[in-house]
């Protein structure tokens, strides 16, 4: 199409060249076809340049076709991390518990020892001797029932009220919390009732 405009033109200008008077306009309309030849070269090297980036565009997207993953495959992967996750954090909670238990397992032990050493060292300590006028030191029986409740000393209770409350006898009471002076019950403190409810 460029073509034919290109040579109509020629012709154009040809047939004007041979009018003496219109040598002005002959010599613009030459210009004015240099200048349209010009335009339709630049035209021909960006509609060839397109035509290239159109290509590498159609190439990039033929292989990036084949890159994309569907919705049913990110939900399975989606699935399987979730699963992967799960099972992670379950063994890291069991692997936890593990050591805790053993640590406390071991401190249990230590603490035990412990008790059994302080229990063996007082037991084997000399009674001190009785200051002069104190009363004799109360000896406590081991004679009570080992299975009971724990009592919150209220105030105004006294340990024949508790005996009563409870269910339990003074004597039990006394000897299961070596009480060596059952007359002074303080408000909280907590007793061991044997036999009591």
């Amino acid at each position: 199409m460029w073509k034919c405009l290109l040579i109509a033109c020629a012709a154009t200008a040809t047939a004007l060249a041979q009018n003496p008077a219109s040598s002005l306009d002959v010599a613009n309309l030459r210009e004015d076809v240099r200048g349209l030849s010009q335009r339709v070269s630049e035209l021909t090297l960006r509609l060839e340049q397109l035509e290239r980036e159109n290509g590498d565009l159609k190439l990039r997207a033929s292989s990036a076709g084949q890159s994309y993953a569907t919705v049913a495959q990110l939900n399975d992967a989606v699935a399987e991390l979730n699963r992967t996750i799960k099972l992670a954090v379950s063994t890291a909670k069991n692997e936890t518990l593990q050591q805790v238990a053993a640590q406390m397992e071991k401190l249990g032990q230590q603490t035990n020892a412990a008790l059994e050493s302080l229990a063996r060292t007082q037991a084997a300590a000399p009674a001190p001797a009785p200051r002069a006028g104190a009363p004799a030191p109360t000896a406590f029986s081991e004679n009570f029932p080992k299975e009971g409740a724990n009592y919150t000393v209220q105030k105004g209770d006294s340990l024949a009220g508790i005996a009563k409350k409870t269910g339990a006898k003074p004597q039990d009471i006394i000897n299961a919390n070596k009480l060596a002076d059952p007359d002074r019950l303080v408000p909280g403190q907590t007793l061991f009732i044997p036999g009591g409810k």
